[in-house]
């Protein structure tokens, strides 16, 4: 199998080569890459603002999360085209890649939403289904390991989508045999979204907000050696 890459950008501009033009840039990339991102998910950002904290509102929540899959495929689009050639025009970079990949990334990520949308609703009823303590909690840890296996399997398409021309399911597998063949990166990726939900639960949905750019840029980092290896075995 083939695939060509989705990365090459136009020439870089700079700062300059000092320290605090290179910190400089970073920040211009961090807050730029940050706006876009929210730019990108307002619709769904609007949509949860108006939801109340409630069970019931579970599928609302996986529908406002629709944006999100291309807002975040974007921003990690920009934060490689930086890394690569320290490219100062994020917003460019950024609407480039959510041109190129928006289309295939809502074809796994809308899926992926209506399979965490089930089984958080299935979580949330639990405590009313009539069964032993026992068997309540066996289906708890299935239940909750899918989610975290979903999750993981979510942030390598991710990368797989967003920097490569890959078939749906030929990603779909890859992102699946990749969280056994990199096992730093899966633990990685783990620990990326313990800390999202820790900000979650510890300050406010807001703050994961604000802080989305740099959890993409996270993400991107950890995936390093997958995006290596993507390259070195899969690509023409």
């Amino acid at each position: 199998m083939t695939m060509p890459s989705r990365t090459s950008m136009d020439g870089p501009q700079q700062f300059g080569d000092g320290a605090l033009a290179r910190w400089a840039s970073v920040v211009y990339q961090v807050l730029l890459i940050e706006l876009h991102l929210l730019l990108a998910a307002a619709p769904g950002i609007a949509l949860l603002v108006a939801l109340v904290a409630d069970p019931s509102n579970l599928p609302l929540a996986a529908l406002a999360l629709i944006p999100f899959g291309p807002a975040l495929s974007a921003a990690l689009y920009a934060w490689r085209a930086y890394r690569a050639e320290r490219n100062l025009e994020p917003t460019r970079a950024f609407w480039r890649g959510y041109r190129a990949n928006a289309k295939d990334v809502l074809r796994w990520w809308i899926p992926a939403l209506v399979a965490a949308g089930v089984v958080a609703v299935n979580l949330t009823g639990l405590d009313a289904v009539a069964v032993p303590a026992a068997v309540r909690g066996a289906i708890l840890a299935v239940e909750v390991t899918l989610l975290v296996v979903l999750a993981l399997w979510t942030t390598n398409m991710l990368v797989a989508t967003s920097f490569f021309a890959l078939r749906t399911r030929d990603a779909a597998r890859l992102s699946i045999f990749y969280l056994g063949r990199l096992p730093r990166v899966t633990v990685g990726a783990f620990a990326v979204l313990v800390v999202a939900i820790g900000t979650v639960l510890f300050t406010s949905d807001w703050v994961l907000a604000g802080l989305g750019s740099l959890f993409a840029f996270a993400l991107l980092y950890n995936a390093r050696p997958l995006i290596a290896d993507l390259e070195e075995n899969f690509t023409a």
